[in-house]
Formats: structure tokens, sequence, C-alpha cells
């Protein structure tokens, strides 16, 4: 196992991520995110777009965990989906790469496992994360060399979709720690208090991904408005 994962273990790792028309969707913004995680005392950054991932990387003395995103046809996410897209995110300087292990076909006609192999042949030294949506494919994306694994998509593909209502994933998140022991298994995917990230380290997690509670004001504002609206009915 790479010695960067022990500087992982045990610790909070930040999704700065920003989208859309969020104020804060520039390089600069995102880096000022990772800065402040760094500042809370956060382990590692995940975070996605090239400018953005070369921004945090010439600024913020943390591993980075870096991705692009993508879409299937049926409009779901997918992760770090093409062999260009994995290669401009090594060239950011990020230490990881995050790529889409579902089952998924890619244009290709590659699955994420079946992905993940032919990148290590491509990029042996890459570190490969696997975002996967079941224990099954964490299991295969472990098989074909990627070198941790998330549970970033349990409740994002059709077949999980479900579980985006119940919280975050420790169903999951507890059925790969089992099948993959002494391997990386980072918990991510709707960890939005201390409470719950909590929960992720004691059910084996290596490290919990916390996003959107963390870097997404205006979603933090619009749970605040909902709970003062639904109590004033």
């Amino acid at each position: 196992m790479n010695p960067l994962f022990d500087t992982i273990k045990g610790g909070l790792t930040v999704s700065c991520q920003a989208e859309g028309e969020s104020p804060f969707n520039t390089p600069e913004g995102v880096c000022n995110f990772a800065r402040t995680a760094l500042m809370g005392g956060a382990v590692a950054i995940r975070s996605c777009g090239i400018e953005k991932l070369r921004c945090i990387k010439k600024n913020i003395d943390l591993p980075l965990i870096g991705l692009t995103k993508s879409e299937f046809p049926d409009g779901t996410v997918r992760i770090t989906g093409s062999f260009e897209e994995a290669e401009a995110v090594i060239s950011t300087g990020a230490e990881i790469v995050a790529v889409d292990a579902t089952f998924r076909l890619r244009e290709n006609g590659l699955t994420g496992p079946e992905f993940i192999s032919e990148l290590k042949k491509r990029h042996p030294k890459m570190l490969i994360m696997g975002d996967i949506s079941t224990v099954e494919e964490a299991v295969a994306a472990a098989g074909a060399g990627a070198d941790c694994v998330s549970t970033t998509l349990a409740g994002y593909t059709p077949e999980t979709a479900s579980k985006a209502l119940e919280g975050p994933s420790l169903d999951t998140l507890s059925l790969c720690v089992e099948a993959l022991p002494h391997f990386p298994v980072f918990a991510e995917g709707r960890y939005n208090t201390p409470a719950e990230a909590a929960k992720g380290i004691a059910a084996g997690a290596w490290s919990v991904v916390v996003g959107s509670a963390i870097t997404r004001p205006h979603l933090i504002t619009h749970w605040f408005v909902e709970a003062i609206t639904e109590a004033g009915r």
C-alpha cells in the first residue's frame, strides 16, 4: 500500500466543489474552500475540474484526489470517464485520480473495473480511487488494480437510487469494509453531520469525505430554510 494512505487514515477528506451559478465556481473560489478545510484540520482534499485542481495543488499542501465529471446517456453522473480525462487529472499533480468504477459501460465499451485495469497498464504509478455504488463493484475495482475505493456513487446510479433517501450508505460502507479488509475504503455520499461522519469511521471507513455540508453554502442555507418553513406550518 502506498504510504500516502497512512497520512489520510482516520481523518476527514473535504470535497471542495462548486458548480453552475455558484459564486464560488472559479479556481480561486474552490481553492479558498480547500484553504479553509486545511485550517479546520482536513487530511485531504477532493475536487473536480482541471483548472481548479491546478489551483489547489499550487496553493494547498494536502493530498489531492482529482476528478472530472460528465454524464452517462441516462443523465446520471460519471466520474473521470475517459483515458483523456484521467490523463488531464494526472497532469495537475493530483496524487489520486478518482474514476467511475461502476459496472456501467463507457463509450469505449469498458466497465468501470475494465477501465481501471487499462488505466493501470497505461499508468502503473497512478493511484486510483474507484468510485462505486455496490460492494460487488468495490471488490471488482480492487481486483482490477484500484488503490482505494469510495462509496461516492451509492444512491446515484439507477440501481441504487433509493439509497439517496436514506442518508449515508452505511450499509454499503460496512459491506465494503468486510469484503476488503485492510484496504482503503472511503465513506462518501450524504455525510452531512459530524455524527454521521463519526458513524462512518466507526463502521471502518479509512476516511470520511464530506462535501455539501462544508462547501455548498447555498445548499446548507436551503436546509435551514426548509426546516424553518416546515416548523412554521
